[in-house]
């Protein structure tokens, strides 16, 4: 409750991004490894007057002793942890040891996994608070209370780790606001340097660099669609909202980068509003690279949008095929057919701009099922191909569902969608070996194999060995689910 209204007090504020665990992320970060731009929003939504500090241990060799380290340099009264499901257990191994070397701080845990299951950071004395849902509004009345002294009011997005704790947390998530009411995220927050991803694109300069410094920005939030493996319908419930076109405009051209990674859940569904940001990065003058989400279908309803895009600087494209089949894509309300996907994948190829075809094998996958998934990637036009394990997101109904026959006694020590959660048809070994080769079978297809331009052979070389890397780590799937507490027997 508030007690009092004392003239604020500046504080000192660490906003902090756990490392990585799994050894698949860490081996995907040698591809792509981007800013997080979920404390880049927190720090923007907190006043000029108090003194915010970002912190990346995903960039530290030894991150628990940097952390310690920036602790007792900074001293802050507040600390900040963000965590999807696979970094909840490093988050809470932040929020003891904070709270061992500096008693006096005050920690708060955000993130998707709060959101999902709050009780995880159910831990008195350890965490202060758990916000649930879009975090910038709790964030900030959390700040405004503690420096006027106060205790912030209780709230389904802000709930307090002690007494009536449960009673916050068995109510829904709070809803997500309008996209228009989230401050513009704070970037200088983080050295971009240190941000790349493998910028793939259909006309490469010979001898270009493979690997491009980028910057997060998010134009839009929400999806009205609701594939049944996707978290986004239980965040937004159907709903999309995009940002105001001239701002996410301006904030663009004030990136030092110039490669430019949009996070959006789909970036065109607005057909008005996408229209309208194109126009605003010509009339700006904004000279930058993007690579964007898109539909197969929101593709083929709006080649006009996609074309504007492509003439202020789209590169790449993200597209969720998901499946070799309608009936799988049927099973998983994606509401496109595979004539769509190829559709759109030609289309896409023709505007030149280039394809990343995202698609996922599920658990009772059989040897017949991976062999038509390779027979689908050596078929289809070029394209970047990224693979899932298809698994349920926590707080989805397919998740309490599919919960009691989890074969791992910690979902969440594996929670990168690389492992199956439950069962699967193929005894692990196999389905571990033939998940990795669906990467080998793909790479050839890749747009950059298929061009004449010489690359930068230093680059080249490095994707080959990022690429071995993160395949061998795919085929120690057992090893990983084993330490999570996987064992033979669950299998059967």
């Amino acid at each position: 409750m508030l007690v009092g209204h004392q003239r604020p007090t500046p504080l000192r504020i660490l906003l902090v991004k756990p490392p990585v665990a799994l050894e698949t992320i860490q081996a995907l970060a040698r591809f792509q490894l981007l800013e997080p731009l979920e404390l880049s929003y927190l720090a923007g939504a907190v006043e000029g007057k108090h003194q915010v500090r970002g912190l990346d241990l995903r960039l530290s060799r030894r991150p628990f002793r940097h952390f310690a380290r920036q602790l007792r340099a900074f001293a802050p009264h507040l600390l900040g942890i963000t965590a999807f499901s696979h970094e909840a257990r490093q988050a809470l191994q932040l929020a003891r040891l904070a709270k061992r070397l500096l008693p006096g701080v005050r920690v708060v845990v955000g993130g998707h996994h709060a959101t999902a299951h709050p009780t995880a950071f159910q831990e008195p004395g350890v965490v202060d608070w758990v916000v649930r849902g879009e975090g910038c509004g709790p964030f900030a009345k959390l700040v405004e209370a503690l420096a006027c002294g106060e205790e912030p009011e209780p709230s389904p997005a802000l709930l307090p780790v002690g007494e009536g704790f449960a009673t916050w947390a068995s109510t829904p998530p709070p809803p997500f606001t309008s996209a228009r009411a989230l401050p513009r995220p704070r970037h200088e927050l983080w050295d971009l340097r240190r941000y790349s991803i493998v910028w793939t694109h259909e006309n490469p300069k010979p001898f270009a660099p493979l690997w491009r410094p980028v910057a997060m920005v998010r134009s839009s939030f929400g999806c009205r669609m609701h594939c049944t493996f996707c978290p986004v319908p239980m965040l937004f419930d159907g709903k999309h909202w995009p940002r105001e076109p001239e701002e996410v405009a301006e904030e663009i051209a004030a990136l030092p980068v110039e490669h430019v990674y949009f996070s959006d859940d789909e970036n065109f569904l607005d057909r008005e509003f996408s229209l309208a940001l194109a126009e605003a990065l010509a009339r700006f003058q904004v000279r930058k690279r993007y690579f964007a989400w898109v539909r197969s279908t929101t593709v083929l309803k709006n080649p006009d949008v996609l074309q504007a895009f492509r003439e202020v600087g789209l590169d790449c494209v993200f597209v969720g095929f998901e499946f070799a089949s309608d009936a799988a894509l049927r099973a998983v309300k994606k509401g496109a057919t595979v004539q769509h996907n190829l559709a759109a994948h030609e289309l896409l190829r023709r505007l030149g701009i280039a394809v990343h075809g995202a698609f996922m094998a599920l658990p009772s996958f059989t040897h017949e099922d991976f062999d038509a998934l390779e027979s689908y990637l050596r078929a289809m036009p070029p394209a970047e191909c990224s693979f899932t394990v298809c698994c349920p997101s926590p707080g989805t109904a397919d998740w309490a569902r599919q919960r009691p026959q989890f074969w791992v006694a910690d979902p969440y020590a594996v929670y990168d969608c690389m492992h199956p959660l439950v069962p699967t048809a193929l005894p692990l070994p196999e389905f571990a070996a033939r998940f990795a080769r669906l990467h080998d079978v793909a790479a050839p297809r890749h747009p950059m194999r298929q061009i004449r331009v010489p690359l930068n052979p230093a680059h080249v070389l490095r994707v080959e060995l990022a690429h071995r890397r993160y395949t061998a780590t795919l085929r120690r799937m057992e090893k990983h689910l084993r330490a999570a507490g996987w064992t033979p027997a669950a299998a059967a």
